[in-house]
């Protein structure tokens, strides 16, 4: 384990267009940081569906990740969430053209200490639950972008693939964190 990093909360939400390597970041980083992964929750959500998913479902997902954000504040260490409530609310108001009234209130009282946000610079693969290719990714990148900056949240734009987007994570981490991460 580095030193000096596992007693206080730290908290790292990697957020970005579909395909752009969150999952395997955010876990990635978990172990390189010895701290928890909190996966994609929609994912796995929307995937168990036998129809097309609602609005209702789109609630569903924003109030468990709402709820695994709550829990993961009961901890210490390294907490790094792949993707949370900013991509849900973009995702509202793109398929529906609105949002639950307590979704704005939630992000703004998030505590993010670090959010890493993935570039599309990495090339998009289709499966059964993405629906962005192209230049959509473009746009959702730069809706996550308005997002976080509105919010005057720590956060970086993550490039490369493979390797070089992890070693780019971890670098923008440990400058922008506590320079003393070894």
């Amino acid at each position: 384990m580095e030193e000096g990093i596992h007693q206080e909360l730290k908290r790292v939400l990697i957020t970005g267009p579909e395909s752009t390597g969150k999952t395997e970041l955010a876990e990635a980083l978990a172990g390189h940081f010895k701290g928890v992964w909190i996966p994609e929750y929609a994912r796995d959500y929307i995937e168990q569906l036998e129809r097309p998913y609602t609005y209702d479902d789109l609630e569903h997902i924003a109030l468990h990740q709402k709820m695994e954000y709550e829990e993961a504040g009961k901890g210490s260490g390294w907490i790094f969430f792949d993707t949370w409530l900013i991509l849900t609310k973009v995702w509202f108001e793109l398929v529906y053209g609105s949002y639950p009234d307590w979704l704005e209130l939630t992000i703004g009282n998030a505590n993010f200490d670090m959010i890493l946000l993935c570039s599309p610079d990495i090339p998009w693969i289709p499966d059964p639950v993405r629906e962005n290719s192209g230049e959509n990714r473009e746009k959702l990148y730069h809706l996550y972008q308005k997002e976080v900056r509105r919010l005057h949240l720590n956060w970086a734009v993550v490039k490369g693939s493979g390797a070089e987007r992890f070693n780019c994570a971890v670098h923008i981490i440990k400058r922008r964190m506590n320079s003393g991460l070894s």
